[in-house]
């Protein structure tokens, strides 16, 4: 049975007359004015005929409109024909792109002048609209999360999506819950911290004469040693905040020894044919790293990754991809003797020395990983970077009123 789409956010009806774009966007410089073209037609033919006649070969994003002009789905591509002419090949094309399609009475894409430029717009679309489409059967989309540490008496490891504000530390935001959560549970295991509701009430070893003595752990996590027992007063108050000042110093990067000792102790159980504890080590190791990565590259992101990104596009245009912190903070063409003045603006506002957020926003991180992962499969572009007293030199050099080299 065919489900109707119910996750993306209430429309109105868009571009209800001629379409002339997507509307204004940061990742692309304020005087580019994108070709655009729209396609319609009740049946599938002739958006067909419409596509193959008019789609250009070129790095673009497109939208598919229902009957009642409601978007449904936005999609980028490196070849807009290509990839719009892949959604009426029934024998090819996956379920969902069928139902897209089926569903479709206008089809509309907008130019961009390279291939990153496509994949930032089609992120920033996709936050701002929220097609049904696009969020159907993605569990999770837009509901961003963080990894906390708790406040004392008995601080533990946890997940949220909404922290207080009264946590010892915030990390994130992460967009993989279920990664999230082995992880933060993995930490509490191994530094024995609680992971029981606040409800449950904790007596300390020093506090033992204020208590009845026949207590019992509330779950077997004492019993298998992954945990401290602040219920059953088997650790010191002192004991147990070591241990939650240990989980922290490791979400903060300042003690990843933890990643060593595991990595030790799974050598040593292989060698000694322990393979069942091998395998247990090796993943508790890979959950582990999975945090370590991310957390190094959010920190990376948001204290250090700015410089100016040039890159030419498919229309033989050079764009300049201002990225600070991680995030690509705004788009210009190069300077001429024009523009140069708005360029230096431009790169002093972006480059200003601003104190560094504690988190990144939940929109800033999808900006960041889509930046990350594009120089990640394009390593070679590292070596164009520019900046930023490279950048202003190339200004000063038209604003000196001279012809660069």
């Amino acid at each position: 049975m065919s489900r109707t789409p119910k996750d993306g956010k209430k429309q109105g009806t868009l571009f209800a007359d001629e379409f002339d774009g997507f509307g204004p966007s940061r990742f692309r410089p304020a005087e580019e004015v994108p070709p655009v073209f729209e396609v319609r037609g009740k049946r599938l033919s002739k958006l067909k005929r419409g596509t193959k006649k008019n789609a250009p070969k070129v790095p673009g994003v497109y939208g598919m409109l229902d009957t009642r002009g409601r978007l449904i789905y936005v999609g980028k591509a490196k070849n807009l024909r290509a990839r719009l002419l892949c959604y009426f090949r029934e024998n090819s094309r996956d379920p969902k792109a069928g139902k897209i399609i089926e569903q479709t009475k206008r089809l509309v894409w907008e130019q961009c002048g390279d291939e990153l430029a496509a994949l930032l717009r089609e992120l920033e679309l996709i936050q701002r609209l929220r097609p049904r489409y696009n969020v159907l059967g993605v569990p999770g989309f837009q509901r961003h999360h963080y990894i906390c540490v708790g406040k004392s008496p008995a601080a533990h490891v946890y997940v949220t999506t909404a922290p207080s504000g009264n946590e010892q530390g915030v990390y994130g935001p992460f967009v993989k819950r279920h990664r999230s959560e082995d992880a933060a549970r993995r930490l509490n295991d191994w530094f024995r911290l609680r992971d029981c509701p606040q409800t449950v009430p904790l007596t300390f070893a020093e506090q033992g004469a204020l208590f009845d003595p026949a207590r019992s752990a509330k779950c077997l996590r004492f019993e298998l040693g992954t945990c401290a027992g602040p219920c059953v007063g088997a650790c010191t108050r002192k004991d147990y905040a070591a241990g939650a000042r240990a989980a922290k110093a490791f979400l903060d990067g300042r003690d990843r020894s933890v990643l060593r000792t595991i990595r030790e102790q799974m050598t040593v159980a292989a060698d000694e044919f322990q393979f069942e504890k091998a395998a247990s080590l090796r993943d508790k190791l890979h959950a582990l790293e999975w945090l370590d990565n991310r957390l190094s590259l959010l920190n990376t992101a948001r204290n250090r990754n700015s410089f100016v990104y040039p890159l030419e596009g498919t229309d033989g245009q050079t764009r300049w991809y201002l990225i600070h912190r991680g995030e690509v903070q705004a788009v210009s063409f190069p300077p001429d003797a024009e523009s140069a003045p708005r360029v230096a603006g431009l790169l002093g506002t972006t480059f200003a020395d601003r104190p560094a957020p504690a988190v990144l926003s939940d929109v800033a991180v999808d900006s960041v990983l889509l930046v990350a992962s594009w120089f990640r499969r394009s390593e070679s572009e590292r070596s164009k970077l520019l900046t930023r007293v490279n950048a202003e030199a190339a200004c000063a050099t038209f604003l000196s009123g001279r012809t660069p080299n």
